[in-house]
């Protein structure tokens, strides 16, 4: 990011704010996909994630006090100097924190207030709960803690299909996105979520009328100045799609205009990125579950008596299975991404576009591949390895031969996805190849060290789920008889840590022997793995009955 033009000024920081019970870690689909565009910047509030339950005052998580935690945090990490703005991205209840922060009508994070450029709230809530439920919840939240615990043990019975993580991913949410529910509800503590769940209810007047404290409403939304990306699952039962629309009611009386785009601030241009032509739109590649957003886009100038500024308000609706668990679904949370990737291109900062900062750094001469004439000389593509793999040389977009889209055109009923483990973006845009056919998945690893046994854990789990996704679509009746398509690999080169990874899939999954596995990967990759420690580091983590002693 630091290539990149940084005046009038940086890139801006993308900040993702988690929900009432969740954590960072939700985002993490998101982020592996986000943090390609623009620095991102994500926080465990107090007792939530990674973050130590401190303070335990019940005042410290009212939705006012998390709300001024949260601008503290982004003020201390932006560039504030270099003047960086600052793009909201928060789920549930981190909707209406982030309203408190982006809105006039708020006097909560005045120090930040005037950097944000962009406000995308998914699941949001339009305004606090009615007197009648704040009387309910009230009464809920003065069960004693050990009482409240027994009731979400209740609640959990059933594991994968129990009602607690139904509630939240849905009745047609598959295994693992229930499996990672049920972490989630695990790692929520009592505690919190009661202090969290009192803080978002107001205190009303005897006749039922201005809430005082607690969720923001129509006052505080309408205040938002910003471009907004209001997000919604149709199968969403905790925070329903109707939302949308109440958001969308609390801007009536601005006028209404139509064409343009809302642009946040004037870029360097890229010697002929400003004449691209209309960006791909991927929303179409989740073909597997059918999902195809329902959106609503209009923009909007709201009246101010000092001056007129052009905000752009665009809503989408997710259809079924899209839940509450959107974020971290693997039926939707890609769609989501692309979603959010096109919101930011064409209403936040043109910037925030992979294939625009593509086409700046290859004209300023600031991106290639690591040693373009090293690469070269590789082979760009491997045979089959044990009937699973193909291991790759990175794709380079202004190459000749191996780019995006004559890849995909070539490939894409050979191979069904590209697993990227380099660490630093890629040096070509996913989305061409997406375009053409076949998926991108970012799994970064570091270069010259093997990969831990976690980074490897997740890759064999990626492979295991897209190997799910190619037998669930041959099984489809309209599904044609080719060949099986492979995954493809690469790391810069596509020999050592894609060769490790490769080899210990073979291992665990194909029942492969160590040296049997390196040695498949070596005739349809040659030379194989080069680095010497990566083979030793094979042989020591599947040597059966090593024994390790502590260390003293």
């Amino acid at each position: 990011m630091d290539k990149l033009p940084s005046q009038p000024s940086p890139v801006p920081l993308l900040v993702f704010v988690h929900g009432l019970g969740g954590s960072l870690a939700q985002f993490n689909h998101l982020l592996t996909s986000l943090s390609n565009v623009g620095p991102c910047f994500g926080i465990d509030l107090p007792g939530c994630g990674l973050s130590t339950f401190a303070p335990t005052s019940w005042d410290a998580y009212t939705v006012e006090a998390l709300a001024e935690l949260l601008a503290v945090a982004v003020d201390q990490h932006r560039d504030k100097e270099a003047g960086q703005g600052v793009v909201l991205i928060a789920h549930s209840l981190g909707c209406s924190l982030s309203a408190l922060l982006a809105s006039t009508a708020s006097s909560i994070g005045t120090q930040v207030k005037k950097h944000i450029l962009g406000l995308i709230t998914v699941c949001p809530r339009s305004s606090p709960p009615s007197p009648h439920e704040v009387t309910a919840l009230r009464r809920l939240l003065h069960i004693p803690g050990p009482i409240f615990d027994l009731w979400r043990y209740w609640d959990r019975r059933g594991g994968l299909s129990s009602a607690s993580v139904t509630r939240l991913v849905g009745v047609d949410a598959d295994s693992d996105t229930r499996g990672l529910q049920v972490r989630y509800n695990k790692q929520s503590k009592t505690p919190v979520w009661r202090r969290m769940a009192w803080g978002t209810l107001p205190t009303y007047n005897n006749d039922g009328t201005n809430p005082v404290g607690g969720l923001p409403g129509k006052d505080i939304w309408a205040g938002v100045p910003t471009p907004i990306l209001l997000v919604a699952g149709e199968s969403d039962t905790v925070t329903k799609p109707e939302e949308l629309k109440k958001i969308l009611q609390f801007f009536e009386g601005t006028e209404s205009i139509q064409g343009g785009n809302y642009n946040s601030s004037t870029t360097t241009d890229a010697s002929g990125v400003a004449e691209e032509k209309k960006p791909y739109n991927r929303l179409v590649q989740e073909e597997g579950h059918g999902v195809q957003p329902q959106t609503e886009e209009k923009e909007l100038k709201a009246q101010s008596k000092s001056n007129q500024t052009k905000r752009s308000i665009k809503t989408v609706v997710l259809p079924a299975p899209a839940s509450h668990a959107l974020i971290y679904d693997r039926a939707t949370y890609r769609t989501l991404a692309g979603v959010i990737q096109d919101f930011l291109r064409e209403h936040v900062d043109h910037r925030l576009n992979l294939g625009w900062q593509l086409q700046y750094l290859n004209t300023s001469g600031k991106w290639d591949v690591k040693n373009l004439a090293k690469w070269q000389k590789v082979t760009p593509v491997s045979d089959r390895i044990a009937n699973t793999f193909v291991a790759l040389k990175m794709l380079r977009e202004v190459d000749d031969e191996h780019n995006p889209v004559l890849f995909s055109q070539k490939y894409h009923e050979r191979i069904y996805a590209v697993i990227d483990i380099s660490y630093e973006n890629p040096v070509y845009n996913p989305a061409s190849m997406e375009k053409g056919g076949i998926h991108y998945h970012k799994h970064p690893t570091v270069s010259k060290i093997p990969p831990s046994p976690d980074e490897t854990r997740d890759f064999i789990a990626l492979v295991d789920r897209l190997m799910n996704e190619i037998t669930e679509r041959r099984q489809k009746p309209d599904s044609d008889q080719r060949p099986r398509p492979a995954i493809g690999v690469h790391c810069h080169y596509g020999f050592n840590r894609t060769g490790f990874l490769i080899v210990c899939y073979l291992i665990e999954r194909c029942g492969f022997s160590v040296q049997g596995a390196i040695d498949e990967f070596e005739r349809r990759r040659p030379p194989g793995i080069r680095h010497a420690h990566f083979i030793d580091a094979l042989f020591v983590r599947y040597c059966i009955g090593l024994q390790r002693a502590p260390t003293l």
